[in-house]
């Protein structure tokens, strides 16, 4: 609200939930109802009989003053004239000479042709001077006779008002009783009474002409609702997708006059996301905060000190006669930002403001444990999708069949995914096939036409792998044995789809002291896992066959026709195999393919992305 002490400081009213907007609606129903019901008691007979009646006391006064001069100035034998200066009169002395005010200048002109006594003149003089000091005290006690006039008149019209003003403010004192709001109130009546002027010469509403103006009269008494929340039940939650400063922080606009000037005023104060969001919560996207000029310096000392200052950020490029500087606003916001284990991490050791402000970390796992109550809730969610997006429902074969997707995602028999945008996205193609298959529910089959549809546009590269196997492009054996040749199983990863296709990985073996050769090391294709799968099983090798005699055995061990790198130890055990096989001779299946990896201890350890191994070879 406007301060009418300080304007460039504009006063901030934080109250309950819908009583801002009470103020508002209480403060333009007052002044609609001055703005017609003023002019008319101003006009009333029985006040403009008060007005006349000081009026005509203030100018019986006057009139008194100056017959009493007048009277002095006749018995002195000068009389009282009106002198033109310009656009405006003064009142002037002139000496009676044979009943006739005459001019000094006429009279000197006189004395010089001696048909006028020079010392009768220089007695007129004297005269002239002493009655002018007294014409100067009479006109300016006329003058504080006009000051007291207007006194009057403006005190009449104030205690012809005044029941106006304080009955249309009792209502809303008595709605409000918040003390920042009284003392607004009562400045607000202090200064109605001071502005009565600005209701002289309303219209009635019927035959008020439209608004032209670009300034309102009674810009000072508006109320500038900065958040309204009398329709919310509950805490605000607010979700900025857009997290500028602007949109955050909010902004002070301007209006531009012709000569591009900026002119601002307290009515164009605009909340942001952080000011809508007080008391309740605000979520960000941290990446967004992050890269948008000048917000995460602001936001972190907004909440630092739980205080909000609405400004503008500062450009070169305003030019303004006006500035601003609203009430700083008391804070209780909670900020959920949302974002990856990267980006927390940075943050957390790279800025120490971080860990002080954000210290509530909460994690969302990829799957979850699959029981009655997950599944319930999976059927839950389809349900909502399917509502929000008015799709047709699924029936349970299509619900199981979404849930066995969930399975598969997750990649565990006990757990179920998480990735809801993905479990979603099936939901509504299956609903583009029920549709145009006729069903009228989403059966299995929409849902697996999902499915395998959606895999068909991301898998070029596993069709093409498969294209060169069955070509022989890709060196693959399925039959017979062969020694020191094992079949791998490989998983690709594209980010849309993942895959499982086989690979030949080969050992061979001699007499020497090299120990294992990784071949994808020294070609400087493999990963670092893959380099430690490597590592670990020498050291299966070495405590298995080298405890009472040296290991003189050097192997190479190579996944074949592999270019682009290999990562991971699920070959560790293959690799081993292949090693062995080498060594004793002894061929190998290849009608089989193996995975996993080993310890040192020569224990098969736990596989990952089964489905797509097992899939991958039998395909």
């Amino acid at each position: 609200v406007n301060n009418f002490k300080k304007p460039e400081e504009p006063i901030l009213l934080a109250l309950p939930a819908g009583q801002g907007r009470r103020l508002n609606d209480g403060l333009e129903r007052l002044i609609t109802m001055l703005k017609t019901n003023i002019p008319e008691l101003l006009k009333s007979q029985f006040f403009q009989e008060r007005k006349q009646d000081i009026t005509e006391g203030q100018q019986r006064k006057q009139r008194d003053i100056l017959e009493k001069f007048e009277e002095l100035v006749s018995t002195e034998g000068f009389a009282v004239i009106q002198v033109q200066m310009g656009l405006f009169t003064r009142p002037d002395l002139l000496p009676v000479i044979d009943n006739q005010p005459t001019p000094f200048n006429k009279l000197e002109a006189l004395v010089k042709e001696d048909k006028f006594p020079k010392k009768k003149l220089e007695d007129l003089k004297k005269k002239y001077s002493q009655l002018t000091e007294q014409l100067d005290n009479v006109i300016n006690q006329l003058k504080v006779i006009d000051d007291e006039t207007q006194t009057l008149l403006k005190n009449q019209e104030i205690e012809a008002c005044s029941p106006l003003i304080k009955g249309g403010l009792s209502d809303l004192r008595k709605d409000l009783p918040f003390p920042p709001v009284q003392n607004y109130l009562d400045e607000v009546e202090k200064n109605l009474m001071a502005d009565l002027d600005l209701f002289k010469g309303q219209k009635p509403a019927e035959e008020r002409e439209p608004v032209t103006e670009e300034i309102d009269p009674f810009l000072t008494y508006r109320v500038n609702l900065l958040v309204d929340n009398s329709d919310l039940q509950g805490a605000p939650v607010i979700m900025e997708i857009t997290p500028n400063y602007l949109n955050l922080f909010g902004t002070i606009e301007y209006a531009y006059g012709r000569f591009g000037v900026g002119q601002t005023d307290f009515t164009k104060i605009k909340a942001g996301s952080f000011l809508k969001a007080n008391g309740g919560y605000l979520v960000l996207n941290a990446l967004d905060v992050l890269i948008e000029s000048g917000v995460w310096p602001a936001l972190k000392r907004t909440l630092r000190y739980q205080t909000l200052e609405i400004q503008n950020p500062v450009s070169p490029f305003l030019i303004s006669t006006s500035r601003l500087k609203p009430e700083p606003v008391k804070c209780n916001v909670k900020i959920i930002m949302i974002g990856d284990d990267y980006l927390y991490n940075l943050l957390y050791f790279m800025d120490d403001d971080f860990k002080k402000i954000f210290k509530v970390k909460a994690e969302f796992d990829t799957e979850m444990d699959k029981t009655d109550k997950s599944i319930i809730d999976y059927v839950r969610f389809a349900r909502k999708i399917c509502d929000e997006d008015q799709l047709q429902p699924l029936e349970r074969d299509g619900l199981a069949a979404l849930v066995e997707f969930g399975v598969r995602q997750a990649g565990r028999q006990k757990k179920l995914s998480t990735r809801f945008h993905l479990i979603a996205d099936i939901i509504r193609e299956a609903d583009y096939w029920s549709q145009k298959n006729g069903h009228k529910l989403i059966s299995r089959q929409d849902v697996q036409t999902a499915i395998k549809e959606r895999v068909e546009r991301v898998n070029l590269v596993e069709r093409k792998i498969k294209e060169m196997i069955e070509e022989g492009t890709i060196l693959i054996e399925t039959q017979g044995q062969v020694v020191g040749q094992v079949n791998g199983l490989a998983v690709y990863d594209t980010g849309e789809l993942a895959f499982g296709q086989p690979t030949r990985i080969t050992a061979r073996t001699s007499m020497g002291r090299a120990g294992v050769i990784n071949i994808e090391r020294e070609a400087d294709l493999s990963g670092k896992t893959h380099n430690k799968g490597v590592l670990i099983l020498a050291g299966y090798l070495r405590g298995k066959y080298a405890q009472d005699k040296p290991f003189a055995m050097s192997a190479s061990i190579a996944f074949e026709q592999s270019y682009a790198g290999v990562d991971g130890d699920s070959a560790s055990s293959t690799e081993v195999y292949a090693i062995l096989s080498s060594l004793s001779g002894l061929p190998l299946r290849q009608d089989l393919a193996v995975t996993g990896s080993l310890n040192q201890k020569g224990e098969i350890q736990p596989i990952g992305g089964v489905n797509e191994k097992i899939e991958g070879f039998f395909a």
